[in-house]
Protein backbone atom coordinates (compact mmCIF):
# COMPACT_ATOMS: atom_id res chain seq x y z
CA UNK A 1 0.00 0.00 0.00
CA UNK A 2 1.50 3.42 -0.89
CA UNK A 3 1.66 6.02 1.23
CA UNK A 4 -0.90 7.89 -0.18
CA UNK A 5 -3.53 4.91 0.10
CA UNK A 6 -3.08 5.15 4.10
CA UNK A 7 -3.65 8.85 3.94
CA UNK A 8 -7.32 9.82 6.05
CA UNK A 9 -9.77 12.36 3.48
CA UNK A 10 -8.58 15.78 3.22
CA UNK A 11 -10.40 17.45 6.15
CA UNK A 12 -9.82 14.89 8.68
CA UNK A 13 -10.22 17.29 11.94
CA UNK A 14 -6.83 15.28 14.19
CA UNK A 15 -6.90 16.95 17.73
CA UNK A 16 -7.74 15.91 21.40
CA UNK A 17 -10.33 16.50 23.97
CA UNK A 18 -10.92 17.94 27.55
CA UNK A 19 -13.36 18.53 29.89
CA UNK A 20 -13.51 21.89 32.10
CA UNK A 21 -14.49 19.72 35.17
CA UNK A 22 -11.09 17.79 34.63
CA UNK A 23 -8.80 20.16 33.63
CA UNK A 24 -9.70 24.10 34.64
CA UNK A 25 -9.33 24.21 38.57
CA UNK A 26 -10.25 27.44 39.26
CA UNK A 27 -13.44 26.00 40.76
CA UNK A 28 -14.57 29.35 42.29
CA UNK A 29 -12.65 31.57 40.46
CA UNK A 30 -14.67 34.39 38.52
CA UNK A 31 -18.04 33.87 40.04
CA UNK A 32 -17.87 30.38 39.50
CA UNK A 33 -20.95 28.50 40.98
CA UNK A 34 -20.39 24.92 42.76
CA UNK A 35 -21.25 21.09 40.60
CA UNK A 36 -21.85 18.05 42.07
CA UNK A 37 -18.53 16.79 40.22
CA UNK A 38 -16.76 20.11 42.89
CA UNK A 39 -18.55 17.27 45.48
CA UNK A 40 -16.40 14.13 44.36
CA UNK A 41 -13.16 13.16 46.45
CA UNK A 42 -10.29 11.47 44.77
CA UNK A 43 -10.17 7.77 44.71
CA UNK A 44 -8.01 5.47 43.27
CA UNK A 45 -8.28 2.17 40.77
CA UNK A 46 -9.77 0.07 44.54
CA UNK A 47 -11.23 3.43 46.73
CA UNK A 48 -14.27 4.62 44.59
CA UNK A 49 -14.58 8.03 44.95
CA UNK A 50 -17.04 9.92 47.58
CA UNK A 51 -19.69 12.09 47.11
CA UNK A 52 -19.91 14.63 49.84
CA UNK A 53 -22.89 17.17 50.65
CA UNK A 54 -20.40 19.34 52.40
CA UNK A 55 -17.22 20.22 51.35
CA UNK A 56 -14.55 18.47 53.79
CA UNK A 57 -11.31 20.62 53.54
CA UNK A 58 -9.05 17.59 55.04
CA UNK A 59 -10.69 15.78 51.95
CA UNK A 60 -8.91 16.16 48.54
CA UNK A 61 -11.37 17.19 45.88
CA UNK A 62 -9.84 17.22 42.23
CA UNK A 63 -12.09 19.22 39.84
CA UNK A 64 -11.08 22.31 42.82
CA UNK A 65 -7.19 22.25 41.27
CA UNK A 66 -6.80 20.12 38.08
CA UNK A 67 -4.40 21.20 36.03
CA UNK A 68 -5.48 24.98 35.88
CA UNK A 69 -5.84 25.31 32.53
CA UNK A 70 -8.61 28.10 33.35
CA UNK A 71 -5.71 30.44 33.87
CA UNK A 72 -3.27 28.61 31.43
CA UNK A 73 -5.15 28.03 28.17
CA UNK A 74 -3.51 30.31 26.00
CA UNK A 75 -0.08 28.34 26.79
CA UNK A 76 -2.04 24.85 26.46
CA UNK A 77 -3.67 25.60 23.45
CA UNK A 78 -0.15 27.16 22.03
CA UNK A 79 1.34 23.59 22.79
CA UNK A 80 -1.93 22.25 21.03
CA UNK A 81 -1.23 24.36 17.85
CA UNK A 82 2.35 23.34 17.92
CA UNK A 83 0.99 19.46 17.24
CA UNK A 84 -0.94 20.76 14.66
CA UNK A 85 -4.71 20.56 16.07
CA UNK A 86 -7.01 20.93 13.64
CA UNK A 87 -10.20 20.40 16.24
CA UNK A 88 -10.07 21.02 20.23
CA UNK A 89 -12.99 19.80 22.36
CA UNK A 90 -13.36 21.17 25.36
CA UNK A 91 -16.71 21.74 27.68
CA UNK A 92 -18.00 24.98 29.12
CA UNK A 93 -19.16 24.57 32.17
CA UNK A 94 -22.64 25.00 32.89
CA UNK A 95 -21.97 27.61 36.38
CA UNK A 96 -19.65 29.85 35.21
CA UNK A 97 -22.50 30.81 32.61
CA UNK A 98 -24.84 30.69 35.37
CA UNK A 99 -23.62 30.13 38.87
CA UNK A 100 -26.83 28.35 40.65
CA UNK A 101 -28.02 27.11 37.07
CA UNK A 102 -31.38 28.99 37.46
CA UNK A 103 -29.88 32.64 37.78
CA UNK A 104 -31.95 35.45 36.09
CA UNK A 105 -29.09 36.39 34.12
CA UNK A 106 -25.19 35.02 33.57
CA UNK A 107 -22.44 35.79 34.29
CA UNK A 108 -20.52 37.94 32.25
CA UNK A 109 -16.97 36.65 33.33
CA UNK A 110 -17.46 33.60 32.32
CA UNK A 111 -19.15 34.41 29.13
CA UNK A 112 -15.71 36.56 28.14
CA UNK A 113 -13.77 33.70 29.68
CA UNK A 114 -14.82 31.12 26.91
CA UNK A 115 -15.11 34.15 24.34
CA UNK A 116 -11.15 34.20 24.97
CA UNK A 117 -10.84 30.69 24.90
CA UNK A 118 -12.57 29.68 21.40
CA UNK A 119 -10.48 33.42 19.73
CA UNK A 120 -7.50 31.74 21.01
CA UNK A 121 -8.63 28.54 18.69
CA UNK A 122 -9.31 30.49 16.53
CA UNK A 123 -5.61 32.35 16.51
CA UNK A 124 -4.26 28.79 15.46
CA UNK A 125 -6.68 27.62 12.61
CA UNK A 126 -8.29 24.84 15.73
CA UNK A 127 -12.10 24.16 15.19
CA UNK A 128 -13.60 24.37 18.45
CA UNK A 129 -15.85 21.65 19.62
CA UNK A 130 -17.60 22.36 22.54
CA UNK A 131 -19.96 20.19 24.71
CA UNK A 132 -22.72 22.42 26.37
CA UNK A 133 -22.94 19.68 29.05
CA UNK A 134 -19.43 17.63 30.46
CA UNK A 135 -20.41 16.19 34.06
CA UNK A 136 -20.52 20.57 35.12
CA UNK A 137 -24.04 20.08 36.75
CA UNK A 138 -25.54 22.90 39.03
CA UNK A 139 -25.20 21.32 42.60
CA UNK A 140 -27.90 24.26 43.89
CA UNK A 141 -30.58 22.57 41.10
CA UNK A 142 -29.60 18.66 42.96
CA UNK A 143 -30.32 20.40 45.74
CA UNK A 144 -33.26 22.52 44.89
CA UNK A 145 -35.33 19.54 42.38
CA UNK A 146 -32.70 16.72 42.39
CA UNK A 147 -31.14 17.52 39.00
CA UNK A 148 -32.96 16.03 36.03
CA UNK A 149 -35.39 14.19 37.96
CA UNK A 150 -37.55 17.37 37.49
CA UNK A 151 -38.79 18.88 34.15
CA UNK A 152 -38.01 22.31 35.48
CA UNK A 153 -34.31 21.89 34.87
CA UNK A 154 -35.07 21.37 30.98
CA UNK A 155 -35.88 25.05 30.74
CA UNK A 156 -32.89 26.16 32.98
CA UNK A 157 -30.57 23.81 30.67
CA UNK A 158 -32.17 25.87 27.13
CA UNK A 159 -31.39 29.11 28.73
CA UNK A 160 -27.85 28.29 29.41
CA UNK A 161 -27.51 26.78 25.93
CA UNK A 162 -29.06 29.85 24.25
CA UNK A 163 -27.26 32.10 25.70
CA UNK A 164 -23.95 30.47 25.07
CA UNK A 165 -25.18 29.61 21.32
CA UNK A 166 -26.19 33.53 21.01
CA UNK A 167 -22.84 34.52 22.49
CA UNK A 168 -20.76 32.68 20.30
CA UNK A 169 -22.63 32.52 17.10
CA UNK A 170 -20.67 33.49 14.58
CA UNK A 171 -17.06 32.00 16.54
CA UNK A 172 -18.45 28.33 16.60
CA UNK A 173 -20.12 25.54 14.22
CA UNK A 174 -19.52 22.54 15.97
CA UNK A 175 -21.91 21.64 19.36
CA UNK A 176 -22.26 18.22 21.89
CA UNK A 177 -25.15 18.56 23.76
CA UNK A 178 -24.51 16.09 26.79
CA UNK A 179 -21.42 13.92 27.26
CA UNK A 180 -21.80 10.10 27.12
CA UNK A 181 -25.56 10.56 27.99
CA UNK A 182 -26.34 6.95 28.13
CA UNK A 183 -23.91 6.42 31.17
CA UNK A 184 -26.73 5.85 34.18
CA UNK A 185 -28.17 3.07 31.78
CA UNK A 186 -25.09 1.54 32.98
CA UNK A 187 -25.51 2.06 36.40
CA UNK A 188 -22.73 4.83 36.51
CA UNK A 189 -22.81 8.57 36.36
CA UNK A 190 -26.45 9.23 38.14
CA UNK A 191 -25.15 12.02 39.98
CA UNK A 192 -22.58 13.68 38.09
CA UNK A 193 -24.27 13.10 34.81
CA UNK A 194 -27.94 13.51 35.96
CA UNK A 195 -27.17 15.61 38.77
CA UNK A 196 -29.26 13.29 41.81
CA UNK A 197 -28.52 12.68 44.99
CA UNK A 198 -26.87 9.24 45.34
CA UNK A 199 -28.46 6.97 47.88
CA UNK A 200 -24.28 6.39 49.29
CA UNK A 201 -21.53 8.44 49.06
CA UNK A 202 -19.02 6.02 46.60
CA UNK A 203 -19.86 7.29 43.00
CA UNK A 204 -19.30 3.55 41.46
CA UNK A 205 -18.44 4.51 38.31
CA UNK A 206 -16.62 0.93 38.02
CA UNK A 207 -18.34 -2.31 38.41
CA UNK A 208 -21.47 0.01 37.70
CA UNK A 209 -24.89 -1.25 39.72
CA UNK A 210 -27.75 -3.03 37.69
CA UNK A 211 -30.74 -0.54 37.61
CA UNK A 212 -34.13 -1.80 38.42
CA UNK A 213 -38.01 -0.38 39.36
CA UNK A 214 -38.36 3.22 41.38
CA UNK A 215 -34.48 3.79 40.98
CA UNK A 216 -34.39 2.87 37.03
CA UNK A 217 -37.52 4.98 36.70
CA UNK A 218 -35.96 8.08 38.00
CA UNK A 219 -32.84 7.35 36.08
CA UNK A 220 -35.11 7.07 32.02
CA UNK A 221 -37.25 9.85 33.00
CA UNK A 222 -34.01 11.79 34.06
CA UNK A 223 -32.48 11.04 30.12
CA UNK A 224 -35.74 11.68 29.03
CA UNK A 225 -35.75 15.26 30.20
CA UNK A 226 -32.12 15.29 28.82
CA UNK A 227 -33.51 14.56 25.29
CA UNK A 228 -35.69 17.14 25.14
CA UNK A 229 -33.26 19.71 26.43
CA UNK A 230 -31.21 18.79 23.74
CA UNK A 231 -34.03 18.48 21.32
CA UNK A 232 -34.58 22.17 22.62
CA UNK A 233 -31.61 23.18 22.03
CA UNK A 234 -30.56 22.55 18.40
CA UNK A 235 -34.26 23.29 17.61
CA UNK A 236 -33.31 27.12 19.26
CA UNK A 237 -29.62 27.11 17.74
CA UNK A 238 -31.07 26.58 14.27
CA UNK A 239 -33.14 29.90 14.53
CA UNK A 240 -29.44 31.39 15.94
CA UNK A 241 -27.08 29.94 13.30
CA UNK A 242 -28.45 28.01 10.84
CA UNK A 243 -24.97 26.62 9.96
CA UNK A 244 -24.81 25.29 13.58
CA UNK A 245 -23.75 21.42 13.18
CA UNK A 246 -25.05 19.09 16.84
CA UNK A 247 -24.19 16.18 17.42
CA UNK A 248 -25.25 13.53 20.43
CA UNK A 249 -22.20 11.87 22.23
CA UNK A 250 -22.25 8.80 23.28
CA UNK A 251 -20.33 6.26 25.92
CA UNK A 252 -19.47 3.36 23.46
CA UNK A 253 -20.90 0.08 24.57
CA UNK A 254 -19.07 -2.87 22.32
CA UNK A 255 -20.16 -6.20 24.03
CA UNK A 256 -19.19 -9.41 22.57
CA UNK A 257 -20.80 -12.56 23.25
CA UNK A 258 -18.62 -14.40 26.13
CA UNK A 259 -19.13 -17.75 24.06
CA UNK A 260 -21.00 -18.82 21.11
CA UNK A 261 -23.66 -20.17 23.49
CA UNK A 262 -26.92 -18.69 21.78
CA UNK A 263 -27.98 -17.18 25.11
CA UNK A 264 -24.41 -15.31 25.30
CA UNK A 265 -24.75 -14.03 22.02
CA UNK A 266 -28.57 -12.78 22.96
CA UNK A 267 -27.37 -11.34 25.61
CA UNK A 268 -24.38 -9.68 23.92
CA UNK A 269 -27.09 -8.34 21.20
CA UNK A 270 -29.66 -6.74 24.39
CA UNK A 271 -26.67 -5.31 26.04
CA UNK A 272 -25.20 -3.31 22.92
CA UNK A 273 -29.16 -2.11 21.87
CA UNK A 274 -29.94 -0.91 25.31
CA UNK A 275 -26.96 0.69 26.09
CA UNK A 276 -26.18 1.64 22.76
CA UNK A 277 -29.15 2.58 21.02
CA UNK A 278 -31.77 3.27 23.43
CA UNK A 279 -29.96 7.03 23.46
CA UNK A 280 -28.44 7.01 19.85
CA UNK A 281 -32.06 6.47 18.20
CA UNK A 282 -33.75 9.11 20.21
CA UNK A 283 -30.59 11.33 19.81
CA UNK A 284 -30.10 10.72 16.23
CA UNK A 285 -33.51 9.38 15.08
CA UNK A 286 -36.01 11.47 17.01
CA UNK A 287 -37.68 8.67 18.48
CA UNK A 288 -37.42 6.10 20.92
CA UNK A 289 -35.96 2.40 19.51
CA UNK A 290 -38.64 -0.52 19.09
CA UNK A 291 -37.38 -2.65 21.77
CA UNK A 292 -38.20 0.17 24.52
CA UNK A 293 -41.23 -1.43 25.68
CA UNK A 294 -40.09 -4.21 26.59
CA UNK A 295 -36.63 -2.59 28.38
CA UNK A 296 -38.79 -0.72 30.27
CA UNK A 297 -40.78 -4.20 31.68
CA UNK A 298 -37.59 -5.59 32.09
CA UNK A 299 -36.15 -2.73 34.34
CA UNK A 300 -39.63 -2.57 36.38
CA UNK A 301 -39.68 1.30 35.12
CA UNK A 302 -41.77 3.67 33.69
CA UNK A 303 -41.69 6.23 30.76
CA UNK A 304 -44.03 9.72 31.17
CA UNK A 305 -43.76 11.01 27.98
CA UNK A 306 -46.21 14.22 27.78
CA UNK A 307 -48.15 15.75 24.69
CA UNK A 308 -45.79 17.09 22.09
CA UNK A 309 -42.29 15.27 23.64
CA UNK A 310 -42.08 13.15 20.46
CA UNK A 311 -42.79 16.22 17.90
CA UNK A 312 -39.93 18.00 20.27
CA UNK A 313 -37.88 14.97 19.84
CA UNK A 314 -38.38 14.50 16.35
CA UNK A 315 -37.35 18.04 15.08
CA UNK A 316 -34.45 18.36 17.32
CA UNK A 317 -32.39 15.42 16.53
CA UNK A 318 -28.57 15.90 16.44
CA UNK A 319 -26.68 15.79 12.96
CA UNK A 320 -23.94 14.10 13.73
CA UNK A 321 -22.70 10.93 15.91
CA UNK A 322 -19.41 11.38 18.45
CA UNK A 323 -18.55 8.93 21.15
CA UNK A 324 -15.80 7.76 23.75
CA UNK A 325 -14.13 4.43 23.08
CA UNK A 326 -11.75 2.92 25.82
CA UNK A 327 -12.49 -0.81 25.94
CA UNK A 328 -15.04 -3.12 24.80
CA UNK A 329 -16.33 -6.35 26.80
CA UNK A 330 -17.71 -9.78 26.95
CA UNK A 331 -21.84 -10.81 27.65
CA UNK A 332 -22.67 -13.60 29.29
CA UNK A 333 -25.75 -15.84 31.15
CA UNK A 334 -22.97 -17.92 33.41
CA UNK A 335 -23.56 -15.98 36.41
CA UNK A 336 -20.14 -17.59 38.35
CA UNK A 337 -17.84 -16.66 34.91
CA UNK A 338 -19.49 -12.59 35.59
CA UNK A 339 -18.51 -12.43 39.26
CA UNK A 340 -15.38 -14.00 38.58
CA UNK A 341 -14.23 -11.88 35.76
CA UNK A 342 -16.37 -9.17 35.99
CA UNK A 343 -14.85 -5.96 33.96
CA UNK A 344 -16.27 -2.40 34.23
CA UNK A 345 -20.02 -1.98 33.71
CA UNK A 346 -20.80 -4.95 34.67
CA UNK A 347 -19.38 -7.09 31.54
CA UNK A 348 -17.00 -10.15 31.39
CA UNK A 349 -13.57 -9.91 30.92
CA UNK A 350 -11.90 -11.24 27.74
CA UNK A 351 -9.92 -13.60 27.75
CA UNK A 352 -8.13 -12.77 24.43
CA UNK A 353 -7.17 -9.25 25.33
CA UNK A 354 -4.70 -7.22 27.37
CA UNK A 355 -6.19 -4.34 30.03
CA UNK A 356 -4.12 -1.50 31.37
CA UNK A 357 -3.19 -0.93 34.91
CA UNK A 358 -6.36 0.61 35.72
CA UNK A 359 -7.74 -3.11 34.06
CA UNK A 360 -9.78 -1.35 31.03
CA UNK A 361 -9.05 -4.24 28.29
CA UNK A 362 -7.30 -2.49 25.52
CA UNK A 363 -9.21 -3.74 22.27
CA UNK A 364 -8.59 -1.67 18.90
CA UNK A 365 -10.51 -3.63 16.69
CA UNK A 366 -13.43 -3.08 18.41
CA UNK A 367 -13.15 0.17 17.52
CA UNK A 368 -13.58 -0.49 13.86
CA UNK A 369 -16.51 -2.89 14.35
CA UNK A 370 -18.50 -0.22 16.56
CA UNK A 371 -17.77 2.15 13.35
CA UNK A 372 -19.44 0.24 10.94
CA UNK A 373 -22.40 -1.45 13.60
CA UNK A 374 -22.99 2.44 14.19
CA UNK A 375 -22.64 3.63 10.73
CA UNK A 376 -25.09 1.30 9.32
CA UNK A 377 -27.51 2.06 11.80
CA UNK A 378 -27.49 5.68 11.53
CA UNK A 379 -25.66 6.26 7.95
CA UNK A 380 -24.25 10.09 9.70
CA UNK A 381 -20.59 11.23 10.18
CA UNK A 382 -19.08 10.00 12.81
CA UNK A 383 -16.25 11.21 15.02
CA UNK A 384 -14.17 10.00 17.83
CA UNK A 385 -14.24 12.79 20.54
CA UNK A 386 -12.48 10.57 23.15
CA UNK A 387 -10.30 7.45 23.27
CA UNK A 388 -7.18 7.04 25.04
CA UNK A 389 -4.65 5.53 27.74
CA UNK A 390 -4.30 5.98 30.97
CA UNK A 391 -1.07 5.20 32.22
CA UNK A 392 1.28 5.97 35.06
CA UNK A 393 4.21 7.79 32.88
CA UNK A 394 7.42 8.86 34.86
CA UNK A 395 9.25 12.64 33.96
CA UNK A 396 12.64 12.00 32.96
CA UNK A 397 14.86 14.87 31.88
CA UNK A 398 11.92 17.23 31.08
CA UNK A 399 10.35 14.46 29.16
CA UNK A 400 8.40 11.31 29.36
CA UNK A 401 8.82 8.02 27.12
CA UNK A 402 5.64 6.66 26.27
CA UNK A 403 6.04 4.55 23.61
CA UNK A 404 3.60 2.45 25.63
CA UNK A 405 0.82 5.24 24.90
CA UNK A 406 2.54 5.75 20.60
CA UNK A 407 1.37 1.78 20.07
CA UNK A 408 -1.71 1.82 21.73
CA UNK A 409 -2.92 5.06 19.46
CA UNK A 410 -1.16 4.02 16.61
CA UNK A 411 -3.35 0.37 16.86
CA UNK A 412 -6.95 2.38 17.31
CA UNK A 413 -5.95 5.11 14.33
CA UNK A 414 -4.97 1.77 12.32
CA UNK A 415 -8.57 0.67 12.94
CA UNK A 416 -10.39 4.07 12.39
CA UNK A 417 -8.30 3.69 8.93
CA UNK A 418 -10.02 0.38 8.15
CA UNK A 419 -13.43 1.56 9.04
CA UNK A 420 -13.04 4.33 6.43
CA UNK A 421 -12.30 1.64 3.94
CA UNK A 422 -14.94 -0.21 4.78
CA UNK A 423 -17.12 2.73 4.09
CA UNK A 424 -18.26 4.59 7.07
CA UNK A 425 -17.85 8.42 6.89
CA UNK A 426 -15.48 9.70 10.03
CA UNK A 427 -15.19 13.45 10.17
CA UNK A 428 -12.43 13.36 12.79
CA UNK A 429 -10.18 11.76 15.59
CA UNK A 430 -10.01 13.20 18.97
CA UNK A 431 -7.42 12.04 21.83
CA UNK A 432 -8.73 12.04 25.39
CA UNK A 433 -6.62 14.25 27.77
CA UNK A 434 -4.47 15.78 25.43
CA UNK A 435 -2.87 17.70 28.54
CA UNK A 436 -2.80 15.41 31.54
CA UNK A 437 -6.13 16.16 33.91
CA UNK A 438 -7.36 14.47 36.91
CA UNK A 439 -9.48 11.07 35.89
CA UNK A 440 -13.02 10.97 36.10
CA UNK A 441 -13.36 8.00 37.23
CA UNK A 442 -11.15 7.59 39.50
CA UNK A 443 -10.30 11.12 40.66
CA UNK A 444 -6.42 10.62 40.39
CA UNK A 445 -3.91 12.42 38.73
CA UNK A 446 -1.24 9.73 38.25
CA UNK A 447 -3.98 7.94 35.91
CA UNK A 448 -2.21 10.41 32.68
CA UNK A 449 -3.47 10.51 29.37
CA UNK A 450 -1.60 13.30 27.79
CA UNK A 451 0.80 14.56 24.96
CA UNK A 452 1.53 17.11 27.91
CA UNK A 453 2.79 15.93 31.01
CA UNK A 454 1.81 18.15 34.09
CA UNK A 455 3.68 18.20 37.24
CA UNK A 456 0.54 17.77 39.63
CA UNK A 457 0.37 14.85 41.66
CA UNK A 458 -3.51 13.17 43.33
CA UNK A 459 -3.30 15.77 46.13
CA UNK A 460 -3.05 18.48 44.38
CA UNK A 461 1.07 19.61 44.92
CA UNK A 462 3.16 20.62 42.43
CA UNK A 463 4.71 23.23 39.89
CA UNK A 464 1.70 23.29 37.06
CA UNK A 465 4.62 23.03 34.71
CA UNK A 466 4.36 21.88 31.54
CA UNK A 467 6.54 19.18 29.88
CA UNK A 468 6.05 17.60 26.08
CA UNK A 469 6.55 13.47 26.18
CA UNK A 470 7.73 11.48 22.88
CA UNK A 471 3.97 11.06 21.96
CA UNK A 472 3.64 14.70 21.53
CA UNK A 473 5.95 14.41 18.70
CA UNK A 474 4.39 11.23 17.21
CA UNK A 475 1.28 13.03 17.20
CA UNK A 476 2.90 15.63 15.26
CA UNK A 477 4.29 13.80 12.90
CA UNK A 478 1.07 12.18 11.95
CA UNK A 479 -1.12 15.34 11.61
CA UNK A 480 1.62 16.55 9.70
CA UNK A 481 1.20 13.39 6.77
CA UNK A 482 -2.57 13.08 7.74
CA UNK A 483 -2.47 9.94 9.22
CA UNK A 484 0.48 8.46 6.52
CA UNK A 485 3.38 8.11 8.81
CA UNK A 486 2.15 5.84 11.96
CA UNK A 487 5.69 5.41 12.55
Amino acid sequence: MSKEDNQFPAGFYWGGATASNQSEGAWQQDGKGETCTDHLTAGTKDIPRRFTKKIHPELVYPSHFAVDHYNQYENDIKLLAEMGFKMYRFSINWTRIFPNGDDEFPNQRGLDHYKKVINCCRKYNIEPLITMFHYEFPYHLTEKWNGWQDRRTIDCFVKYTTTIMTEYQDLVKYWLTFNEINTPLMGAGITISLGMNPETEDLSFGNANEINGAEATKIVNGIHNQFLASARTVIEGRKINPNFQFGCMIASNVVYPYSCKPDDVMAAWQQQQTTNYYCGDVMIRGTYASFTKSYLKKLNATLDIQSDDEKILKEGHTDFYSFSYYMSGCATTDMAILNQNKNIFSTAKNPYLEASEWGWQIDPEGLRYYLNETYNRYQVPMIIVENGLGAKDRLIDGTVHDEYRIDYLRKHIESIHKAIEDGVEVMGYLMWGCIDLTSNSTGEMSKRYGFIYVDMNDKGEGTLARYKKDSFYWYQKLIKTNGTDLT
